[in-house]
């Protein structure tokens, strides 16, 4: 080895440190001639003359990329740097370090230090200049070769996935052929359990409510493990299963590559990768559809990510959120045409069945007042009788389909246990061959087998109960035949009505129908203006009518506040009770009229109350026909003939007649003729023709 004369007693004195790395587990499993000639370096430097050899080993499966991680690099550095090395001992430089700033690094301290570096190549004294700049130049050289490395291998990785050939992992469901093809599991099991995610979520509309089906039923899905057969288990689901199908696209026919991305952090002055970022499609690297047999179709998947970026909140302005259980038709669809901003929902009431619309975004944010409210009552079944005019046309071919789809959906769950009882049928068959096969001798052996035959046996004998109780429960209910469901379609308007529609279900039939509601209350009008914008864009102009300020649905109608305020002025509550009740006024929540409810209402309009005495100076026709001396009879015809001036507030109220008008003559005569026998002057009638005379 050249430069034995640069080995000094200054050197000789300090103990010589050994480096040893390999990049990865996989060189330190299979390239065990590498790691030989590292640690007969050791050899080599007693062979210079050091009595005191360090062999620095930690790092041997990681990466030179960085010292963050290399913990026997960072002790060599320290001792450097405390002057206790007199030599650094490596195979070649690239073993220390293969970026520049690390390297360097070392070279300074091996300057300042007096230490020596040691290679296959030769000697080097870093204090003199031409070993510097050989040192640095291999250094450099080191880091440029890693680049080209990954370089290389990222370019050959790439080339075979654009080719779909790239399979690093299959998630459950899928394995690889012997020629490379992605093929599905051959377990009819697996197949019919992931098709039942996907069949549930087109039913459900949402994640969540398929995970609670599949626990609710007991209902386990296979996943990946490293024990069971062909490393698979089965187990109940939690809400990541869920959404790992749903937004895998293998499941779609789909070969996708690139994803996701990887970043760097630096926490506590030390860089971390994150791995796992999820990318946009569009900047996924590689995308092949039909590349492999799918569980579903590319437009199912597209339609199952849009759905899901719907049902995820906080997520946007105008992100819908999924369609739950709250009596709302409209929750996620508001947009307020004051501030762009997503209207929120509350409910009120005794049992919170009232809801309210209203923007609180600003309010939130800037501190600053509601920009609008409203109730929703009105506006929801304005919504629904829209909705419905567009609906009912389409329901009877729905009502179809629900006909022919609904033996199906009885038999999903009833399926899954089935093929669960058949799969544990066979492992207890395997537990019982395997007790039998074992010697009677090997009581260990034999207890552990056998108590596996028990638990296999105890979990087939649930499962059949559970089987045979599904059966029972189908056997009783009765489904809907053709007829019954093509004259629910005719009535589609009562059946949205029912009280035991599901109310998630028309949420989703409002929100495949409708893209957003643009909203606004007009105060000065009092009404809510909405601007439906369909899917397929068309739009439509919608005002309904809002409640004033301190008004609400079961206000008594102003209708009848004006007769109550007339009629005070000449009959008690309890007359003016009968008046309303013989008209057929109700009260705002349908009930006849009372006196207290009179009172009641007087009060709230702050109407007085009737005093005998104070009614104006006017005679009802019961004292007209006093003051008179006839029957009341004959003054109800004075008042229909026009003789008598009377006015009558409303219908079936008190007649007010003025005092002077009984003293006029026409009256006068009138009175004298009933008197005397005769009768009343005949009136004309509107509709008797005239007679006029000719003037020819």
């Amino acid at each position: 080895m050249n430069g034995k004369n640069k080995i000094a007693p200054q050197h000789l004195a300090r103990p010589a440190m050994v480096y040893i790395r390999q990049s990865t587990l996989d060189q330190v499993r299979h390239h065990h001639e590498s790691r030989r000639r590292q640690y007969d370096l050791a050899e080599r430097a007693r062979a210079f003359g050091w009595k005191e050899v360090v062999v620095v080993d930690e790092d041997l499966g990681k990466s030179g990329a960085s010292s963050a991680k290399r913990t026997g690099f960072q002790r060599l550095v320290a001792e450097v740097g405390l002057g206790r090395v007199g030599a650094v001992l490596s195979i070649e430089v690239s073993r220390l370090a293969r970026n520049n700033r690390d390297w360097y690094h070392l070279l300074d301290l091996c300057g300042l230090m007096d230490t020596i570096i040691v290679d296959d190549d030769g000697i080097y004294d870093v204090r003199q200049t031409n070993d510097r700049l050989l040192l640095g130049l291999k250094g450099t050289l080191s880091e440029a070769e890693l680049s080209w490395f990954r370089q290389r291998a990222q370019a050959g990785l790439l080339s075979k996935a654009r080719r779909g050939e790239l399979i690093l992992g299959l998630p459950v469901g899928y394995i690889k052929a012997a020629d490379g093809r992605i093929e599905k599991h051959s377990d009819r099991r697996i197949h019919e359990a992931i098709e039942l995610v996907f069949k549930k979520f087109v039913e459900f509309g949402s994640a969540r409510q398929v995970l609670l089906w599949l626990r609710e039923y007991d209902v386990r899905l296979p996943a990946l493990s490293g024990v069971g057969d062909h490393g698979l288990i089965w187990r109940l689901p939690v809400y990541q299963t869920i959404i790992k199908f749903l937004r895998n696209p293998i499941y779609a026919g789909a070969y996708a590559f690139g994803r996701t991305a990887t970043s760097t952090r630096v926490i506590d002055g030390v860089a971390h990768k994150v791995r796992g970022n999820r990318k946009e499609r569009e900047q996924w690297t590689v995308l092949l559809r039909d590349h492999h047999e799918g569980y579903i179709g590319w437009e199912d998947y597209e339609r199952n990510q849009r759905l899901l970026a719907e049902n995820a909140q906080m997520k946007g302005l105008m992100v819908k959120g999924a369609a739950r259980r709250g009596i709302s038709l409209l929750a996620g669809l508001l947009r307020c045409r004051r501030c762009g901003r997503k209207l929120h929902v509350a409910y009120s009431g005794t049992h919170s069945q009232v809801p309210r619309y209203h923007c609180r975004g600003a309010a939130l944010n800037h501190g600053s007042d509601f920009c609008i409210s409203f109730g929703g009552l009105r506006v929801d079944e304005a919504l629904s009788r829209e909705v419905i005019a567009v609906l009912a046309p389409a329901a009877v071919e729905a009502a179809l389909k629900s006909a022919a789809g609904a033996a199906g959906k009885q038999g999903e769950l009833e399926r899954a246990l089935a093929l669960e009882l058949e799969q544990t049928e066979y492992e207890a068959e395997r537990a019982r061959r395997q007790y039998d096969a074992v010697e009677p001798e090997n009581r260990l052996v034999a207890a552990t087998l056998e108590s596996r035959w028990n638990t296999a046996l105890q979990s087939v004998s649930e499962l059949r109960a559970r089987l045979d109780a599904l059966r029972a429960q189908r056997d009783k209910q009765v489904l809907p035949d053709r007829e019954t469901l093509l004259k629910l379609a005719k009535r589609f308007d009562e059946v949205w009505h029912h009280p035991a529609a599901d109310y998630r279900l028309r949420k989703r039939l409002v929100r495949l129908l409708i893209e957003e509601i643009v909203a606004n209350v007009n105060e000065a009008e009092s009404l809510i203006e909405l601007t439906i914008h369909w899917k397929g864009g068309k739009h439509t102009e919608l005002r309904v009518l809002k409640n004033r300020t301190g008004q609400h649905n079961r206000c008594t109608d102003m209708e009848v506040v004006e007769v109550v305020r007339e009629l005070a002025h000449r009959l008690p509550d309890s007359q003016i009770a009968r008046v309303l009740n013989r008209l057929g006024y109700r009260t705002g929540v349908g009930n006849g009229f009372t006196e207290p409810r009179i009172k009641s209402l007087r009060n709230y309009h702050a109407i007085p109350v009737f005093k005998p005495g104070s009614e104006p100076p006017s005679l009802t026709i019961e004292k007209a026909a006093v003051h008179l001396g006839v029957s009341t009879t004959s003054v109800r015809h004075m008042i229909e003939a026009g003789l008598i001036e009377a006015t009558q507030p409303v219908p079936h109220s008190p007649w007010a007649i003025d005092p002077e008008a009984l003293r006029s003559d026409p009256v006068r005569r009138a009175v004298a003729a009933v008197k005397g026998g005769g009768k009343l002057p005949r009136t004309g009638s509107a509709q008797q023709l005239k007679l006029v005379k000719s003037a020819t």
